[in-house]
């Protein structure tokens, strides 16, 4: 509950500049020159053994040398010194206990520069110092009026946050902004990002009240886990939109799947912000227009938009933009219009986009939108105006301000473009007053649309938690000991037979082969599974069966069997010469009617790690290009989302005669491979191609599987960048009087159990949890209590089973320190439950976890007077000392 770590990193009380210089246009000249300018708060110090006096203010020689004759403390040190300088720079902050470094220094990025960078960063964390940068732009924040850049621009307060690798994009983005009027809470550039990366900086963001909404541009992404850890934690909280340029980091292997050749590195990109609940936008003005938009808080959760205008052509360039986006534009239904008929003129299109003619006046223009808004087949509403020679632009924006105000019961959306310049300046500016979103083009309405409709699509995607299957027949073990007595083999591929048991273990359905290893077993296999059958090479050295002649297909009859076995034997050693093969494959052909073919599959990317996909399959797959891509772990939502996505999702339907595809088996099969990749992380690449499908059944009739080892002692779910609720620490204890309660990881619903659980607390039980007078949770707090990252933290909730719902009569969590090894924990049980043995099994799980995660120590705070949680801490072997800062607080550390 106390303030961020990061707090004081971008609130410094005083400030000083290494570096510093009357030399016009060098960095550390700048950086100062912009912090006086701007009139920074607090303390302003410059560093430089050459002068004596910087910008007509005192320098001095050395940080230690401003220490023993001014006798005060720096918060922040700016260093604009060449890199060589850095490392003694670092440690001579360590020793005079500075803890926070901005490096605007460039000459880092070389090679040869790399064990520098390592002894920095050695260096810091020795010295617990944080380091943003090198080689960055530095950091503005209006509010405390500090600019620690060596930019040109200054930037106004505001409440967008922008975040950014490079440099020169901040200056471009910060010249932009000045000239629209856009101010900002903070401005940040990461640089190379040596210790400080946006996963620590969104964190801080998340909860930062100056903030309402976060910019990002990213160029690469170094910490996976870490980053979306962040990104998930502020997009919780507020909206967040990332422009990204470049490509994600090839993988050292190419990949030799289908999969692999079908999804791209910025599918996975687009599927891993999504279910961080992010908003991405491609251009600069796109950035900026889905900030403003979402500001504006609009109510919608489809894409279903009526357009009103004045114009055809306007309405015909927004409805074509809609089209691309995949915005829906439904028609306009019998019933509006029969409304729309009593208020227009006979001519009006009686199509959406619904023109209402060039010499609309304001009372047209608002019957036409009333109309829109009462029908339930529209989510929103944008109105386009061009200013015609009977048209009154001002008028008629003020006639839209008074329905919007009082003739719009469901707060539908209103969203306005007034096209032209000095024309509708006015009328623009009465709908800024008036909180009405409006645009100067007819595209950016849409894609402000568009955007709002996508930030919460990806909100329900962020709120997702998959939970493992409850399945008792799958068979994990099974499938790993297949796989790592492969690994011994030192083989990355898994043979036919190998490949179908362990998607049997997960019961993924999949065609039954029989494996032969000459001609006579050919025929007996043949002969037990019923002709016609399909012969395939048996051989963990060939990865596509068909490219080399593998493969032969509607064999009939024993006769045809003998020579397709001699031909493709032949086919296969001519074409892999060192693959010396006799061994086969025989299964029974699969002819399933109305089947569609499709792929499944999952690839690893370098940064995300797995990701599956889904889309049409067989041979022409790469040609064809229709897939989806979602991080596991899946859930039906996600599932269904991702089927839904793929142009071949219209085929699954009923069609000229066809019927249906069941999807629920589809769906089910996309949930148990995100079950296996979850489970097994040696999985790197899998096929399912293709996989029949109609209404009765779905199964994968070939299949091939990549491995790899692993590192040896890494922790449960380290290759996945999201991290699946943790079921398996669920568990159910009887306390001292008989009581059932069940102990478990909380989740994002119990955000009513929880708020329940706080406003039951007595005032003093409060008093003591969380140190200061807390009458109830507010919605930021609530967030961040019940939307964990369960790789970052964890929070145990114990709920009473003996009640006709789930009340919750106990919480504990920790949260892990940026140093990584340590973590700070909470804990508070309901007044009336209390001294039962429940804070107890609570604090045991909490350990517990805290051990497994790796982590060497857990501390915490507790108020002198609340004797029952130093108890607790003494009975569970917690380490007690009085704060020095404050004798009312006892200092709890417990050795893991």
């Amino acid at each position: 509950m106390g303030p961020h770590y990061l707090s004081q990193f971008f609130n410094p009380k005083s400030i000083a500049v290494v570096g510093a210089s009357n030399r016009e246009d060098s960095v550390g000249a700048t950086a100062f020159a912009n912090l006086l300018t701007a009139g920074y708060q607090g303390d302003l110090f410059a560093i430089n053994p050459k002068h004596s006096e910087v910008q007509s203010k005192p320098c001095f020689p050395s940080l230690s040398e401003l220490y023993e004759q001014q006798n005060t403390k720096v918060e922040l040190v700016v260093i604009a010194t060449p890199a060589t300088t850095a490392l003694k720079l670092i440690e001579e902050c360590g020793q005079l206990k500075i803890p926070n470094v901005i490096i605007l220094s460039a000459g880092f990025e070389s090679d040869d520069q790399a064990n520098l960078r390592q002894r920095l960063l050695n260096t810091a964390h020795k010295h617990k110092i944080r380091i943003l940068g090198p080689n960055c732009l530095g950091i503005i924040r209006p509010s405390i009026n500090m600019n620690a850049t060596f930019s040109k621009n200054q930037a106004r307060a505001g409440h967008l946050a922008l975040v950014s690798q490079s440099g020169a994009l901040c200056t471009g983005i910060l010249d932009w902004a000045e000239t629209h009027d856009i101010g900002f809470s903070l401005v940040a550039s990461s640089g190379d990002a040596l210790d400080l990366d946006f996963g620590e900086i969104l964190d801080y963001l998340a909860t930062d009240s100056k903030t309402h909404s976060i910019l990002l541009y990213i160029e690469g992404i170094k910490d996976a886990r870490r980053f979306l850890s962040g990104l998930r934690k502020a997009a919780r909280m507020k909206p967040v939109i990332l422009l990204k340029s470049g490509r994600m980091p090839e993988g050292t292997q190419a990949a030799i799947s289908h999969t692999g050749a079908l999804v791209g590195k910025d599918d996975i990109f687009n599927a891993a912000i999504e279910r961080a609940g992010v908003v991405r936008a491609l251009t600069i003005n796109q950035l900026f227009s889905a900030a403003k938009t979402l500001s504006y808080d609009l109510n919608i959760r489809q894409k279903r938009l009526a357009i009103v205008t004045n114009g055809g052509g306007p309405g015909v360039m927004a409805t074509d933009l809609a089209a691309e986006l995949g915005i829906s534009m439904p028609d306009v239904s019998d019933k509006t219009k029969l409304a729309l008929d009593e208020t227009l003129p006979k001519h009006w299109s009686h199509h959406n986009p619904i023109d209402i003619l060039g010499d609309a006046n304001p009372e047209r223009y608002q019957k036409a939108i009333k109309v829109c808004l009462e029908d339930p087949e529209y989510d929103a509403v944008l109105v386009l105006l061009t200013p015609q020679a009977m048209t009154n632009p001002t008028e008629i924006a003020k006639s839209i301000v008074e329905l919007n105000d009082k003739n719009n019961p469901k707060h539908k959306p209103i969203l306005t473009t007034w096209l032209g310049h000095s024309l509708v300046s006015e009328a623009r500016e009465i709908f800024k007053s008036a909180h009405i979103p409006t645009f100067s083009t007819p595209e950016a309405a849409v894609e402000a649309f568009y955007f709002i409709g996508q930030y919460h699509s990806n909100q329900k995607l962020l709120k997702q938690l998959p939970e493992p299957s409850e399945l008792n027949s799958i068979d994990p073990h099974g499938a790993r000991l297949i796989i790592h007595n492969a690994l011994k083999e030192k083989r990355e591929l898994l043979n036919t037979l190998e490949t179908r048991a362990v998607l049997r273990a997960f019961e993924i359905p999949v065609t039954q082969a029989i494996q032969a290893n000459n001609v006579n077993e050919a025929i007996v296999a043949a002969e037990s599974v019923g002709f016609p059958v399909a012969m395939k090479v048996l051989s963990d050295k060939i990865t596509h069966k068909s490219d080399s002649g593998g493969v032969i297909l509607n064999i009939a009859d024993s006769n045809r069997l003998m020579e397709a076995y001699e031909q493709l034997v032949e086919s296969v050693n001519q074409a892999v010469p060192d693959a010396n093969v006799h061994s086969v494959t025989i299964e029974k052909m699969m002819s399933l009617e109305e089947s569609r073919e499709l792929i499944i599959g999952v690839s690893r990317d370098p940064v995300f790690g797995p990701a599956i996909s889904f889309g049409s399959g067989g041979t022409s797959v790469e040609v064809l290009k229709d897939s989806s891509t979602a991080l596991p772990p899946l859930n039906q939502f996600i599932a269904e989302r991702m089927i839904s996505k793929t142009k071949i999702n219209k085929l699954l339907g009923a069609f000229r005669g066809r019927t249906a595809v069941d999807r629920n088996k589809l769906v089910n099969i996309l949930l148990r491979i995100s079950e296996m990749v979850c489970e097994i992380p040696e999985i790197i690449e899998l096929d399912l191609n293709p996989v029949l499908a109609n209404d009765k059944v779905s199964i994968a009739v070939d299949a091939r599987i990549r491995i790899q080892k692993t590192a040896p002692g890494a922790p449960a779910y380290s290759h996945m960048a999201i991290h699946p609720f943790p079921s398996y620490l669920e568990k159910t204890i009887t306390t001292n009087s008989g009581l059932n309660v069940n102990i478990r990881p909380i989740k994002a619903e119990d955000a009513q159990m929880e708020t329940e659980f706080v406003n039951s607390l007595s005032e003093q039980t409060k008093y003591l949890r969380f140190m200061q007078n807390v009458q109830k949770l507010s919605e930021e707090m609530l967030v961040k209590f019940t939307q964990i990252d369960y790789d970052q933290e964890m929070a145990f909730i114990a709920y009473s089973c003996d009640h006709h719902r789930p009340v919750e009569i106990g919480v504990t969590r920790y949260s892990t320190n940026p140093d990584g090894v340590s973590c700070e924990f909470a804990l508070v049980v309901r007044d009336d439950f209390q001294h039962q043995g429940i804070g107890s099994h609570l604090l045991e799980s909490l350990i517990d976890h805290a051990r497994q995660k790796g982590l060497k120590t857990m501390n915490g705070e507790v108020l002198k007077q609340n004797k029952g949680m130093l108890s607790l801490a003494k009975l569970h072997g917690f380490v007690i000392q009085t704060c020095e800062e404050d004798p009312q607080i006892m200092l709890v550390s417990k050795s893991l």
